[in-house]
């Protein structure tokens, strides 16, 4: 039960005094906020729990006044690298000129923005552009606002075509795909569960693992659906072998299974190809996008299905509206935005790009790897979806001490990737990201603009700060906590 002390009484207002105006902030006087405003409205209206991690890497004391590009500036004139990108949401970077054009001249000639009642061009083009990039008969697509109201969707509808007889679906240790409740009975993550009911009709197995794919569809005919993230992006950057997913395709069909790739991070180019799985020459029967599919400045998430599969879900009058789409779902501006952004991705070449700069990058890495064994234990990735995970602690420190400090290398796990992401941070104007749950592992997803200048500001000054050494990347990080 939740405690309900010192009730406060509302008296009803007067009927014929009209609605009084609260106090409220103008959109002048938000943009004028100070730090300490901004942390006060923050703890006293957002998350006050949340608050506590962002004071130790220092983000609290950051005010972003404008972006473009790679950068972010902050309230003191400084430029911010941006290696974050929004978990893989800033494809174009910050504010790109085309995608903001596009947006000023909808709005200049005031064209409708909710069209529930009637036909959509701008949904309409869009989901056309999605088919267009989609390989095989991916050609139906639903349209959202979010990546798990997209993964609902791919779930829901793989479920219904897979049939009543066949409710269960399979996904992998350390996946993430959204924290809205359905999904998260297939997001591995006691965090995020805590204690809410979920689901059960799940089956849990290793990620990257065939042949315990094969022994769950061998052993349970009532498993109908998996669902995979083409490459783990919470779980810390891991793929499986081009095999592994070849043999996953061959498995799907035997046994008459529906396979759901998550591109939702991984996705609209990040790993080199529009879609990851496109590097192992398969298509599943149900994907979702989201993240940059916006174009960094509007909320869109599509599932896209092969037609054959949407229409065993939704193919009739009777049941095509059980997953329609919803109030925001199509809306103008965020459709046109997205129109805009792919015809962007082709235009610049940013797939290619992000393949070119994503290799340099974990080349440059690898390197840094060699340089400081005791401290980076491995670099791993596609295209600009790279990994940097660190040794535990207790490797990084001298022979003798460690036996002893082994002992708390659990509870000392992502303290060192918080170091160096505060240091970067404070020190090298750089901002990184960081993995759910191998908290050891840095993630590094800039825009795909990144080019190879961008990378060799980034790996300079990760270079310098490793220097350091771990004795005084630890003073410097406690200092920083002090001052």
């Amino acid at each position: 039960m939740l405690d309900r002390p010192n009730r406060i009484a509302v008296a009803a207002p007067s009927l014929g005094g009209g609605v009084a105006r609260p106090d409220l902030i103008t959109v002048e006087q938000a943009k004028a906020m100070s730090i300490g405003d901004i942390t006060s409205a923050f703890k006293e209206h957002l998350n006050p729990g949340q608050l506590h991690f962002m004071k130790l890497l220092g983000f609290h004391k950051v005010k972003i006044e404008s972006a473009e590009g790679m950068f972010y500036t902050d309230q003191n004139g400084r430029q911010i690298l941006d290696f974050f990108g929004g978990f893989g949401s800033l494809a174009f970077g910050h504010n790109h000129p085309r995608i903001l054009e596009a947006r000023q001249k909808f709005q200049d000639e005031k064209r409708h923005e909710i069209a529930i009642a009637f036909m959509s061009q701008y949904a309409a083009a869009l989901a056309k552009n999605i088919a267009a990039c989609s390989p095989g008969d991916l050609d139906m697509v639903f349209l959202g606002s979010s990546g798990s109201e997209a993964m609902e969707a791919a779930v829901k509808l793989a479920e219904r075509a897979a049939g009543p007889k066949r409710p269960k679906v399979v996904y992998a240790e350390n996946s993430f795909h959204g924290k809205t409740k359905g999904v998260l009975a297939i997001t591995d993550g006691q965090l995020y569960r805590a204690d809410f009911k979920i689901t059960d009709n799940t089956v849990r197995v290793p990620f990257a693992d065939i042949d315990a794919v094969e022994n769950a569809f061998k052993s349970d005919p009532e498993i109908g659906v998996i669902v995979l993230e083409t490459i783990q992006g919470g779980g810390g950057i891991i793929q499986a072998p081009a095999e592994y997913w070849q043999k996953l395709r061959a498995l799907c069909d035997k046994y008459g299974v529906l396979w759901v790739a998550d591109e939702v991070q991984c996705g609209y180019g990040r790993s080199g190809r529009f879609y990851a799985f496109e590097h192992y020459g398969v298509v599943p029967d149900v994907t979702a996008l989201a993240k940059s599919l916006g174009a960094g400045k509007a909320a869109v998430g599509a599932m896209i299905a092969r037609r054959e599969v949407y229409m065993k879900a939704y193919g009739t009058p009777k049941t095509a509206m059980i997953h329609a789409m919803a109030t925001f779902g199509g809306m103008g501006e965020a459709c046109v935005t997205a129109i805009e952004g792919i015809n962007v991705l082709y235009d610049e070449h940013l797939i290619d790009r992000a393949a070119d700069s994503g290799n340099y990058l974990l080349e440059r890495l690898q390197a840094l790897k060699e340089k400081y064994p005791k401290i980076i234990k491995d670099v791993r990735g596609k295209g600009l979806m790279v990994g940097l995970e660190f040794q535990d602690f207790s490797q990084t420190l001298p022979m003798v001490l460690r036996p002893v400090v082994s002992m708390l290398d659990d509870k000392l796990k992502g303290s060192l990737s918080g170091f160096i992401g505060a240091l970067l941070l404070r020190d090298y104007d750089v901002l990184v990201a960081f993995t759910e749950y191998n908290r050891n592992v840095i993630r590094l997803e800039p825009p795909l603009i990144c080019e190879r200048g961008h990378v060799d500001q980034f790996i300079a000054a990760l270079d310098d700060l490793l220097g350091r050494g771990i004795v005084r990347i630890v003073k410097d990080f406690v200092g920083s906590q002090i001052g």
